[in-house]
């Protein structure tokens, strides 16, 4: 970033009331969906609820640093210290994590940090911290995002760095997030059209060749495509996915009373818990799921369209764009639109980390409504 952002210090106003209440009724179901997923294998532990305590004990951390980022000035985050020692830590932890005896290997990848009684998941934080950066980073340039070379490149560079790292663990569906909505920032920035044709056929280039140059990525994306053939193998997961939603129907089997989380289905508490939704709550829950996103997606841009200045826009924008993103994602594997990836949805997969620091995130966009222009 060679330019510096002057952000002027506004009057501050009592912060947007409509997101964080359409993140609690989130959580609220995130929580009941939960307990249902694990309640048949915790209470084999001595205690039905101990999933549930752990997400709730996550959930009061991230309300109180929601606390203080909602109060923090937004500006202080368009600190040009701040923003580039939030990449720095993010990429070191990411490089750690992927160090053989230091990162915690589960399932074939090595995703998690260890430290001491709790997990962390430092793909979490990198991709706030990439918001960040792209976000300031976009704002300094102004006028210059319309050059492609000049302009877009330097700005995508960490964000390919970051891509890279998280491939390493390796767990493509956070990487390719990470990408996704650097380009949705980008484009709102104001890039030429021709140019997002450009970084969209290059990403979805590396993607496709990532995707099918190990056999069992080409297994995963194969069996995609048609589940049940694979039943045995790499379909197994999504084929049980897609028998809790055909047993759920319209309304569901009743909160509590699905089947598939009974051995069934592979990790009902984290990547496929909406199939939980979809088996106890039917179509009906799953749409109340899918139109509180919507409405958290528009609640959030609403906050950015109406913040008076590029850089706190872009931020708002990217924290709603990625949570949202990965919630999308998230569905659409569960429901088998998309490959198959392990990618958690937000405010229901279990993890204390992951949640606070997406309330975290989400405080800071409620900062920038607190200088938000009043609604006409």
């Amino acid at each position: 970033m060679t330019n510096t952002v002057i952000l002027p210090k506004r009057k501050r106003r009592p912060a947007d009331k409509t997101l964080p209440v359409i993140m609690t009724l989130l959580m609220m179901m995130g929580l009941v969906t939960l307990y249902s997923a694990t309640y048949y294998t915790a209470q084999s532990n001595g205690d039905a609820f101990s999933e549930v305590k752990k997400q709730l004990f996550g959930m009061a951390i991230g309300a109180v640093a929601m606390f203080f980022t909602s109060r923090i000035p937004y500006w202080f985050w368009g600190r040009h210290k701040v923003a580039v020692g939030g990449l720095a830590i993010s990429a070191v932890l990411l490089i750690l994590v992927i160090i053989p005896g230091v990162g915690v290997y589960i399932n074939g990848s090595r995703r998690w940090l260890r430290l001491g009684p709790l997990s962390f998941q430092p793909g979490e934080l990198a991709k706030y911290s990439i918001v960040l950066f792209v976000s300031l980073a976009l704002a300094a340039r102004g006028r210059r995002v319309k050059k492609f070379f000049s302009g877009i490149i330097p700005v995508l560079v960490p964000s390919g760095v970051m891509f890279l790292l998280i491939l390493e663990q390796p767990n493509l569906s956070t990487a390719g997030t990470i990408v996704i909505v650097s380009v949705l920032l980008v484009m709102l920035a104001g890039a030429k059209w021709r140019h997002m044709l450009v970084l969209g056929t290059g990403g979805f280039a590396v993607g496709a060749y990532y995707a099918w140059s190990a056999p069992y990525r080409r297994e995963r994306l194969l069996s995609f495509m048609d589940p049940f053939a694979k039943m045995s193998d790499e379909g197994y997961q999504l084929s049980q996915s897609l028998i809790a939603f055909g047993s759920g129907g319209v309304f569901g089997m009743g909160l509590g009373q699905g089947r598939q989380k009974y051995a069934y289905l592979p990790y009902p508490e984290s990547d496929f818990i909406f199939a939980i939704v979809g088996e106890d709550l039917g179509l009906f829950g799953c749409l109340v799921v899918i139109l509180l996103f919507i409405a958290f997606l528009f609640a959030g841009m609403r906050i950015a369209l109406r913040c008076p200045d590029a850089f706190g826009c872009l931020l708002a924008a990217g924290i709603t764009s990625m949570i949202c993103v990965q919630a999308f994602i998230n569905m659409g594997v569960v429901v088998g639109i998309l490959p198959t990836t392990g990618l958690p949805l937000p405010f229901f997969s279990a993890g204390g980390t992951s949640v606070s620091i997406t309330m975290a995130a989400v405080g800071v966009v409620l900062s920038v409504s607190r200088t938000c222009d009043p609604m006409p």
